[in-house]
Parts: structure tokens; C-alpha cells; sequence
């Protein structure tokens, strides 16, 4: 079950981040922008979305829009839930919220030291456009055309 976020699920989404991206701590050399983020504003905005398993928060993902596409910060699933298809569908659900909003695309990066994501995306259809540095870490850009499914 996908719901939106609510301020109750703030301390579950921080240990969500945590746990998530610990493994990459070693390999970019500071932990990932997503282990330090700020949630309250985004979850405040509607812009947090939660996947539950047996009432707990198993993963989340931050999106919001920016002019005509919309943007997706951040997608995390607790270790102990990984490997059911979570991730996947809080991609969907951001892809399907873009649709639905009129966007034409979803935009995304990831850390170029996050080697697994940078099969997963274009296993997803999602398409590399740029490379740069930012804040420290070099990151790595995606995008995936959507087909706007403006709501009436």
C-alpha cells in the first residue's frame, strides 16, 4: 500500500534513509545527500509518499515538480524489505503521480558511486542526459519520457 506521508512518519523515514544508504557511505566518502535530508518541509508539502507492509513503513520516495517534469529526490526501501519490488513500485507511483499532474517527464540523479542504480534506471527506461559535481558529489542525471494523463 502506497500512501502519502504524514508528519507520524518522519522518524520512520529518517531510519528508512539511514539504513538504505549506510552501504554507501564507504564507497563515496561522506554519507549521501538523502542520510542528512530534511523531511518535515517536503512531508509538510505532500511531496513524501510511503510504502507500508503490514502497517510499517517499508521505503518512501520525495518528488516533487519543477515546471514540466517532476522531480524525484529520493527513493529508499529498509534493507529488510529489499528485493520485493518496493522501490520499483514507489517509481511507478511517482511516474504515474507525473502522468497524472500533466508532466512530461520524471527527472532524477544518483551518485556515479552508486554503480548499482546506474543499471536500474535504464532498466527502467530512464535515460542518462549529464554528468556533473554538485555539493561534493558527483552525480549522475536521468530522465524517462512520460505521457501526460491530465486528470478532468
Amino acid at each position: 500500500m502506497i500512501r502519502e506521508a504524514t508528519a507520524g512518519d518522519i522518524e520512520s523515514i529518517k531510519s528508512c534513509a539511514v539504513a538504505a544508504y549506510a552501504k554507501y557511505v564507504e564507497r563515496i566518502g561522506r554519507e549521501p545527500a538523502p542520510m542528512v535530508a530534511e523531511f518535515a518541509t517536503a512531508i509538510d508539502a505532500g511531496n513524501v509518499s510511503v510504502v507500508c507492509c503490514d502497517s510499517l513503513v517499508a521505503g518512501f520516495v520525495v518528488f516533487f515538480p519543477e515546471e514540466t517534469s517532476m522531480h524525484l529526490e529520493n527513493v529508499a526501501v529498509f534493507p529488510e524489505f529489499s528485493g520485493r519490488g518496493l522501490g520499483r513500485l514507489l517509481i511507478e507511483h511517482v511516474e504515474a503521480k507525473a502522468g497524472l499532474a500533466g508532466m512530461k517527464s520524471v527527472n532524477l540523479y544518483t551518485n556515479e558511486m552508486m554503480t548499482e542504480n546506474l543499471s536500474l534506471y535504464p532498466a527502467l527506461k530512464y535515460k542518462e542526459y549529464k554528468r556533473r559535481t554538485e555539493d561534493g558529489f558527483n552525480r549522475v542525471y536521468f530522465k524517462k519520457k512520460i505521457d501526460p494523463r491530465p486528470s478532468h
